[in-house]
Formats: structure tokens, C-alpha cells, sequence
């Protein structure tokens, strides 16, 4: 394969909720042209736990910094999931929100502002509430303004 010929790798994040959906995931990934690396394809389902799951959670990460996008499935967001979606925007990756099926033609993209979350994610957010975390998700601040217009953000020329 020639250099002009490259695919993007992207890291598909989703929750264990969902890890019968993780063919599905690799496969919509593919026929969109990009090659996926799925962590319940990398590690399995935490590796059957014969190592700490903070092992796998840290392999997760560097797999994130050497991926070029972050995409995002299910439409509700486990605490997992949204270290990898913090981590991502830290970094300055690209993220993208998509719904979840065992089918891969039944995979779309969603609208990240309409994400919810499991419990544990409140637990773990010391009682943020939804509109909070959505906020952390698309990467701003409570309380700052939604981009509203195509160019809102962007940089004047």
C-alpha cells in the first residue's frame, strides 16, 4: 500500500454493555474506510481478567494517542467511555458520536448533545448532572455558549 493509499485508524469506543455489538462496530469502521482498532477486539473483554483491568484501561489510552479519530458508539455513555472521550479532546483528537447495533448497516451518526449516561458515570462525576457532562463531552466548559452558526469558533482569515 502507498503512502497515498493510507487509512485513517481510528479507536472505537463503546460500552462493555455492548461488546456483542464489537464485530458490527469493526465492520461499519471498514466499509466507511477507515481501519479500526476496537479495544474488545485488541484485549477481548479485558483479557478474561488475567490482568488488572487498569492495564487494559492503559493500553486503551496509548492505543487512543496513536489513532488519528476517536468514534464513539452507543448512546449511552459508560465512565470508560468517557475517559477515552476526555482523554481525546485533551489531546486534540478528533471524536465522533454513533448509535449501536449488532448490524452494521444499522449504525449512523448521532448527534453527541443527545448522549446519555449509565449510573456509575454520576457516581464517579461526583453528582454532575447530564447537562454537565454532555458539556464535557463535546469539549466545553459548563456553561459555555453552544456553537450555533457553521463558522461560530472558527478562525477569522
Amino acid at each position: 500500500m502507498t503512502e497515498s493509499n493510507s487509512r485513517l485508524v481510528v479507536f472505537t469506543a463503546q460500552s462493555k454493555q455492548y461488546f456483542y455489538c464489537r464485530d458490527a462496530v469493526c465492520e461499519y469502521v471498514l466499509k466507511q474506510g477507515m481501519v479500526p482498532l476496537n479495544p474488545f477486539r485488541v484485549f477481548e473483554y479485558f483479557l478474561g481478567d488475567r490482568v488488572q483491568r487498569d492495564s487494559v484501561r492503559s493500553g486503551n489510552n496509548e492505543l487512543i494517542k496513536v489513532s488519528a479519530e476517536l468514534w464513539v458508539f452507543g448512546q449511552t455513555i459508560a465512565d470508560g467511555v468517557l475517559a477515552e472521550i476526555l482523554l481525546a479532546r485533551a489531546i486534540q483528537k478528533p471524536v465522533r458520536f454513533f448509535n449501536i447495533d449488532a448490524s452494521a448497516e444499522k449504525i449512523h451518526p448521532i448527534d453527541p448533545a443527545t448522549v446519555e449516561f449509565e449510573r456509575p458515570v454520576y457516581a464517579r462525576n461526583r453528582g454532575k448532572k447530564v447537562r454537565e457532562l454532555r458539556a464535557m463531552v463535546l469539549g466545553r466548559m459548563p456553561g459555555e455558549p453552544e456553537q450555533t452558526g457553521l463558522f461560530d469558533g472558527a478562525d477569522d482569515e
